[in-house]
């Protein structure tokens, strides 16, 4: 294979040039986007006393926590360049968890190690539950309507008294009229930027 050699002036040049400075190459200045995973997940305890201990930094120091016992210093570290709890729902236990796309399997699977939350110096056992793992939050939120949809539906058929059915079946009734009314919403947001589009 012949080799190819430069001449010597642009071969100082390339060497002396910094990056950065005028004459570089194009290239050199684009933006990189950091991609994300989002992990939706049910804190499960059966302690009452539980729900009222779930903050974002009790959830944040359990996650990281596990991480470090089972892939030591170098996946704590991975999984801490932008690890962040996005959302929490302390009356329903749902939590959102952000990490980097490279990253996210060593968070995914740590989570099952979490066996406790700590706050004020008090530990309650628990255990989290990964419902959906999506590239967006958007995703996460519409996989959690069908969710709760569904679980709804499971104790409507559970119910004991008649009282309970009405209050479970007006909840899955509101649950499918939001839905219904936010994607005619967006239907009608999409017409008018077609519409906006063609003026």
């Amino acid at each position: 294979m012949p080799q190819t050699t430069l001449p010597l002036a642009e071969l100082s040049v390339c060497l002396v040039r910094p990056v950065g400075e005028a004459g570089a190459r194009p290239e050199d200045k684009e933006m990189v986007r950091f991609k994300h995973r989002y992990l939706l997940c049910e804190i499960i305890s059966e302690d009452p006393r539980c729900r009222q201990c779930i903050d974002e930094r009790a959830v944040s120091a359990a996650a990281k926590d596990a991480v470090a016992r089972t892939h030591g210093d170098y996946g704590l570290a991975c999984c801490s360049i932008s690890f962040t709890v996005k959302y929490l729902n302390a009356y329903t236990g749902i939590v959102l968890l952000r990490c980097r796309k490279d990253f996210y399997r060593l968070l995914w699977s740590a989570l099952p190690f979490v066996t406790y939350l700590e706050n004020r110096n008090q530990r309650y056992s628990c255990f989290f539950n990964t419902l959906h793992v999506g590239g967006t939050i958007r995703t996460c939120q519409k996989f959690l309507i069908q969710y709760n949809r569904k679980q709804l539906l499971l104790l409507l058929h559970n119910c004991t008294s008649e009282e309970e059915r009405q209050s479970i079946q007006k909840s899955v009734l509101s649950c499918c009229l939001k839905e219904v009314e936010e994607e005619q919403q967006s239907q009608s947001g999409d017409e008018d930027d077609d519409c906006a589009e063609t003026d």
